[in-house]
């Protein structure tokens, strides 16, 4: 079907706590190398933008740094706040502090933000003068097999090509809007990163595909991710049935003038 882009409702991806710990364990496990970029210090302010459930804020804070994490799911921050961090329910595109952090970190969300431009002027914002925005995204090519492949088997279905689900620049681009709001960009790198999949390609499915399904009735949903399932499985799966994502993460680290 040659339809014009379905849009996506301003809140199409549904979390669970639960599901999100068992199927991607390994997204705030990878994140510990930009947070070791961050080097949060002790009596530091640290916002924790898209915090998730709350992992990573935890060893954080660790550090002795005061560490407030934000995120647009309630069901996450309920997941952080168990944890005991503090957590509230923001939307990042619409950050309302002024001048109150040393750093910003943010591990695996701002690609789910798909108006960066709102994004980093709410960050600088936040920040002091002189301080850190500390990060990794999903970049350029950032699963580009999924993707090729959870469209083409929404068109396969009859159904319109969505319009796509995520935000992933490159280097260069995110650079620029950096420089652009305000900041000084110290270093910024796309790094591929096939990742092992501990629950398969089913379980990555369940865990991150709605945006992709919204607006499709609920009963057609199992039919499509079969179909893409078969469609990257040459490229995804080895021989005994293991799937490796094709990530490709977007590092940086930036100052605030």
């Amino acid at each position: 079907m040659n339809a014009a882009a379905r849009p996506l409702p301003a809140a199409s991806q549904h979390w669970d706590a639960g599901r999100y710990a068992a199927n991607a364990g390994f997204v705030p496990a990878l994140g510990h190398s930009v947070a070791e970029l961050l080097a949060p210090q002790a009596d530091e302010r640290i916002l924790d933008l898209g915090c998730g459930d709350g992992v990573l804020t935890e060893r954080l804070a660790q550090s002795g740094a005061q560490v407030i994490g934000v995120d647009a799911s309630p069901e996450l921050v309920a997941a952080a706040r168990a944890r005991g961090v503090e957590a509230h329910v923001v939307d990042g595109h619409a950050l309302a502090f002024d001048s109150a952090f040393d750093a910003v970190f943010s591990n695996a969300a701002l690609h789910w933000m798909r108006r960066p431009e709102e994004v980093l002027r709410g960050v600088r914002r936040a920040l002091r003068p002189g301080g850190r925005f500390v990060a990794e995204m999903g970049g350029h090519g950032n699963v580009a097999t999924i993707t090729t492949a959870l469209r083409a088997a929404i068109r396969l279905h009859g159904e319109a090509d969505p319009a796509f689900a995520w935000y992933f620049p490159t280097a260069d681009a995110y650079a620029g809007l950096l420089q652009r709001h305000g900041f000084r960009v110290d270093s910024i790198a796309l790094l591929p990163r096939p990742t092992p999949l501990p629950t398969g390609m089913a379980g990555w499915l369940r865990t991150f595909a709605d945006p992709w399904l919204a607006g499709i009735a609920a009963e057609r949903h199992a039919a499509i991710l079969e179909t893409a399932t078969e469609l990257m499985a040459p490229a995804l799966r080895d021989d005994a049935g293991a799937w490796t994502a094709d990530y490709a993460r977007l590092r940086f680290h930036a100052t605030a003038l």
